[in-house]
């Protein structure tokens, strides 16, 4: 697997520890115009010479990315939001193959990339995200499923399979650097979407060898844990039972983001290494990052994100474990339905008994190793309510904290904290928006979540007839304007803010805001 951190070696951390990209994600993704050999004997002559320019090597030699290629419509005021969103949706779709740039015909030299080849086609979310994303792509399948595009949502399942069968789960992204890891685990929630949408149950088994991959991924270590709140990479033990966290297989620094974890490294009083994979673990979890992961709830050198067991994860496995048990119990394998069933039912058990706060009257994570419930209020409280996985009176509760904490003029706040992060308020995000609307709806509080899913629908138009672009995500303390903070600048497209937006307008009936 073509990997530029292993391959280049000098070359790359010259390239990264340089700043002469303002993207540390820009050379891990360009493509080498000549084999990759030649470029590495090539540097090592030409980088001893004293009028050596750097950026000028890497520009002859790679294929820079064009991060920035969503075209904005001549006169966005006059523009239907859902013609857009039809629009986007080509530019933002991919072949099959995944190379988009291209920049030679020479076989050997066009398999140097960090793209993992993909058999069919795909939506990338947008601006530098150039790839297929795990998590994304659920909520992405939402609109394309609203724009009549079902064959598009097959192909995306296809791909995803392809990958539990190739890579052995799905990574984060068709990453050569992202394979140490995953994302947010909804795989399952794709293959029910799909089966409900075309009527078929038998789309369960068709799936079931991926879906039981993709188990066995997030489950391994499960079976060397042999006392109460022992853990091995992504699984812990809880008495007789398992929850699950997240985790990276490295501990290096992120090749997509290098020079950032250099500099956090050189800051923090700290082993470099746990640094690292704690990072890593958080860009897992998606929300990355968050105060959520960090043992001060405000500063990134204070990030633990392998000693927090996250709700939403949690709940997700458990929906996970429950599509296996319809899986198997179609195959006529009641044994094995019923041994996963058992876990699935102890799994919800624990979610209910232990990651409940009475006292914020939320959802919350619990931190290694007493299992002890973090101060954090986030809008993963709302998760246990999408998959109803929350007693009533927890549900009542949630609704009531959501209302009074998180919703803002713009939408559902991610949290409270004001940290500088991404994940932080005064951010929002499309895919916490959906799970939050349909959860309210699944306990009744419909008044709750149309209001919440209206304003973010007006934050998404009105900063779309502002800016002529749809965002990552958005500012919801205001009206108007895209989100910011984290790693990069926001991020234009967006394959899951159109995704969830077209869902939202059709679902409630909103006008195209012409």
């Amino acid at each position: 697997m073509y990997k530029p951190s292993t391959i280049y070696a000098d070359l790359f951390k010259d390239v990264q520890l340089s700043e002469i990209f303002s993207d540390s994600k820009t050379f891990v993704d360009a493509i080498p115009k000549y084999d990759c050999e030649k470029i590495n004997q090539d540097y090592q002559v030409q980088s001893a010479e004293p009028d050596f320019d750097l950026l000028h090597f890497v520009t002859d030699n790679f294929q820079l990315p064009h991060y920035h290629e969503v075209e904005s419509p001549s006169n966005n005021s006059l523009e239907s939001v859902r013609s857009e969103i039809e629009n986007l949706w080509q530019q933002l779709s991919r072949g099959n193959n995944t190379r988009d740039d291209k920049t030679c015909s020479d076989k050997k030299i066009d398999a140097q990339s960090s793209l993992i080849s993909l058999p069919k086609p795909f939506i990338v979310p947008g601006g530098r995200f150039k790839e297929i994303y795990y998590w994304d792509s659920y909520f992405t399948m939402l609109g394309l499923i609203e724009s009549g595009k079902l064959s598009m949502v097959e192909s995306m399942i296809e791909n995803f399979a392809y990958l539990i069968d190739h890579v052995g789960h799905i990574p984060n992204g068709n990453r050569s650097y992202y394979a140490t890891r995953s994302q947010l685990p909804l795989f399952a929630l794709m293959v029910e979407l799909f089966a409900e949408q075309q009527q078929d149950e038998a789309i369960y088994t068709r799936y079931l060898p991926q879906l039981e991959k993709e188990y066995a991924f997030w489950m391994a270590g499960a079976e060397s844990l042999l006392n109460h709140g022992d853990s091995e990479k992504r699984v812990i033990k809880y008495q007789d039972t398992f929850l699950n966290r997240y985790w990276d297989e490295s501990c290096a620094p992120r090749d997509e983001s290098y020079l950032e974890d250099i500099r956090l490294a050189n800051e923090c009083d700290c082993q470099a290494s746990d640094l690292f994979r704690n990072l890593r673990a958080a860009c897992e979890s998606g929300w990355d990052f968050s105060s959520r992961w960090l043992s001060d709830y405000t500063s990134l050198h204070s990030i633990n994100t392998t000693q927090i067991i996250p709700i939403d994860l949690n709940v997700v496995m458990f929906k996970l474990e429950s599509v296996l048990a319809k899986s198997y119990t179609l195959e006529d394998n009641h044994s094995a339905a019923d041994r996963i069933s058992q876990q699935a039912k102890r799994r919800k058990t624990l979610i209910q008994e232990l990651f409940f706060s009475e006292e914020q009257e939320s959802f919350v994570d619990l931190t290694l190793n007493d299992f002890s419930q973090s101060p954090v209020l986030s809008i993963a409280t709302s998760v246990p309510l999408f998959f109803k996985v929350a007693t009533d009176n927890q549900a009542e509760a949630v609704a009531k904290t959501i209302r009074e904490k998180l919703l803002k003029l713009g939408g559902w706040v991610t949290t409270e904290q004001v940290t500088g992060q991404q994940w932080d308020s005064p951010n929002g995000w499309a895919p916490m928006q959906w799970f939050t609307y349909q959860g309210l709806r699944n306990y009744g509080f419909n008044d709750d979540a149309v209001e919440g899913a209206l304003r973010w629908v007006k934050n998404n138009v009105d900063t779309y007839h502002t800016t002529g672009k749809f965002w990552e995500k958005y500012n919801v303390e205001s009206v108007g304007c895209s989100g910011s903070g984290g790693e990069y600048s926001v991020q234009e497209g967006f394959g899951w803010t159109n995704g969830v937006l077209l869902k939202f307008m059709n679902e409630l009936d909103v006008g195209d805001y012409n």
